[in-house]
């Protein structure tokens, strides 16, 4: 047996031990958030994620992949005085004492939302935010004072920093004001109150301290930084903060783009578009950085039977509930299949780790390697990364069966039985092909059962046939709620200047912030690769904005994995983690302002 064919055993899958640095992969309880779930992707393989790369106009997709070519650190020229001095600035205890109590005090703020919630000016629930704007107002004057505001939908806020030269694109930087609700039974969980902005003089304790009002407060705080400092931006750039992205977004971001579109455009108005999402760990014995550059689609399939009710002492064979109950065995028997291709963003970051790791097992980095010119080996690979439960779940089209409801009393048959399917579909596949996926894998039962079928709007069964009942599968318990996985950004070749741009700024901000020689060795402390997230932010609804949209908060997403606490517990936040963020935001437009490429 060759190389190429022999089967991984006996350790070598490229489990959390293998794939993080000895020492570093310990993790805290698993919480199912859309910001965990990337934390634990990250910890699991790195977000190894599902991506659908776009990458047909690029020449050599293969030799990208191999190679995975590193850009140099970025900083500013024109600015270097500025750079230079918010640098210093940013090393100063004064500063972080500052830094830290801008977060606490937008955590003390609480700005909960929550599902169903009624229109804005109609749901008193909304209020809370108008505080929070208060609070904005007095921690950022300079901001305030310099830049244009524009309240959207009363609480989104849009803010412009007019730059001098309106030939260049504006940037857009995306974060959301809200948080998910603390459940009133654990408030005596919390080490400190969940809304008190506690800082232990390592971390700031509280909900919304990681997600997302870090990431907010860090674009606010990076602004005011610059301003003080006397920047004037010659390249426009906007800031974007919805207020119920933790509940689809759509009142929030949703208005936001449409007053965006209104305002610059609807022709790709924006440069690029950075939002919240991934930030860098140590894998292999490298600093690996993973902007995310896509994101997965989403389904939500209403599966609901209905057939005649009865006194339950007269029963049938089988109820509704009793059908409902075969039908989504059947689902979980029959997931979607797992595929793994050379020009997916998955295959991209593993090919980025076996050229950047040093410590990848060996049988594993020629397995990598082979797989760029061999089907058998690119097929391998693919086996043994679906191992991984996390990792297939990137890879793939995922299905989970999260609500099921049927039956009104115990001695009556239940006329109607539903349940609710979600998908998070791969970017290798779309939402028709999900719905397709579903509609042929419950056929057979609905013939089985004698049931008229109708799936997605369209009768499948022979017009006028028998039937002892019904069998729907609908879009979502309200239709429309479906979304396409989002169009990748480009990586490589032309196109790609954004993420260029956007990979120099990691690599400088990673070293500044260490104090590394960003010309030299320190320049290459940490190599970017792409990723994704399984979840979804604001920028679904970003999309007709620009060709070029970043997940990413630059944050070290091992060390605050074991924070914990998002959408739970104890949510924290590392103070010197925000002084990195700040720092990021900060070169990031510096080095945009002054950029001729994009």
């Amino acid at each position: 047996m060759t190389a190429e064919e022999k089967p991984y055993s006996d350790g070598l899958l490229p489990s959390t031990q293998h794939l993080v640095t000895p020492g570093k992969n310990e993790l805290a309880p698993r919480t199912i958030s859309r910001r965990k779930q990337y934390l634990i992707f990250v910890v699991a393989l790195l977000s190894l994620l599902c991506l659908r790369a776009n990458f047909a106009p690029y020449a050599d997709v293969p030799q990208f992949a191999a190679d995975c070519p590193q850009v140099e650190a970025l900083v500013p020229s024109r600015s270097a005085e500025i750079y230079a001095s918010v640098s210093d600035l940013f090393a100063e205890p004064d500063f972080k004492t500052k830094a830290v109590n801008w977060v606490a005090g937008a955590v003390q703020v609480p700005t909960e939302v929550f599902d169903a919630m009624g229109p804005v000016g109609q749901d008193p629930r909304w209020d809370v935010f108008a505080p929070f704007h208060d609070y904005l107002l007095g921690a950022f004057p300079l901001v305030h004072s310099t830049l244009s505001l524009n309240k959207v939908n009363t609480y989104g806020l849009l803010y412009e920093w007019t730059g001098s030269d309106k030939s260049l694109k504006p940037i857009l930087l995306a974060a959301h004001q809200d948080v998910v609700p603390v459940e009133p039974s654990t408030y005596g969980e919390w080490t400190h109150p969940p809304y008190s902005g506690h800082y232990d003089g390592k971390s700031i304790w509280g909900r919304g301290s990681m997600d997302d009002k870090s990431g907010l407060i860090g674009i606010m705080s990076a602004i005011e930084t610059l301003i003080a400092q006397g920047f004037k931006p010659t390249r426009t750039i906007v800031l974007a903060f919805g207020f119920d992205e933790e509940a689809s977004g759509l009142q929030g971001a949703g208005a936001l783009s449409a007053a965006m579109h209104r305002t610059y455009g609807e022709d790709l108005p924006f440069a690029f578009i950075v939002d919240e999402g991934g930030g860098f760990a140590e894998v292999y014995g490298s600093v690996i950085a993973m902007p995310s550059v896509a994101e997965k689609g989403y389904l939500d399939v209403h599966v609901e039977v209905a057939s005649p009710g009865g006194h339950s002492s007269v029963p049938p064979p089988h109820t509704s509930i009793g059908i409902l109950a075969a039908l989504l065995v059947k689902y979980e028997d029959n997931p979607s299949r797992a595929e793994l291709s050379r020009d997916s963003v998955p295959y991209m970051l593993f090919q980025c780790l076996a050229a950047h790791g040093p410590q990848m097992p060996k049988e594993l980095k020629h397995l990598v390697r082979r797989s760029i010119h061999s089907d058998k080996a690119l097929n391998t690979l693919r086996d043994v990364l679906v191992e991984d439960r996390e990792i297939r779940s990137l890879i793939g089209t995922t299905q989970a069966i999260d609500m099921i409801q049927g039956g009104v009393k115990s001695n009556a048959l239940p006329e109607q039985a539903w349940a609710l399917v979600n998908h998070r579909i791969s970017t290798e596949s779309s939402v028709a092909e999900a719905m397709a996926h579903d509609t042929a894998l419950l056929a057979d039962l609905a013939t089985k059962f004698n049931l008229s079928y109708t799936a997605f709007g369209k009768t499948l069964s022979p017009p006028g046939a028998p039937a002892l009942g019904t069998l729907t599968l609908k879009d979502g318990l309200v239709i429309g709620t479906s979304l396409e996985p989002a169009p990748v950004s480009p990586i490589a070749g032309e196109g790609s200047e954004a993420y260029q741009l956007l990979s120099g700024t990691i690599k400088a901000t990673y070293a500044t912030h260490r104090g590394l020689d960003v010309a030299g060795a320190g320049g290459d402390a940490i190599a970017v690769a792409p990723s994704m997230s399984t979840g979804n932010t604001d920028t679904r609804y970003y999309w007709k904005l620009s060709r070029s949209i970043f997940r990413y908060n630059h944050n070290n997403v091992i060390e605050y994995t074991d924070m914990a606490g998002v959408h739970t517990v104890n949510e924290r936040w590392i103070a010197d983690g925000q002084l990195e963020m700040i720092r990021f935001f900060a070169t990031l437009i510096l080095n945009a302002d002054e950029s001729t490429a994009i």
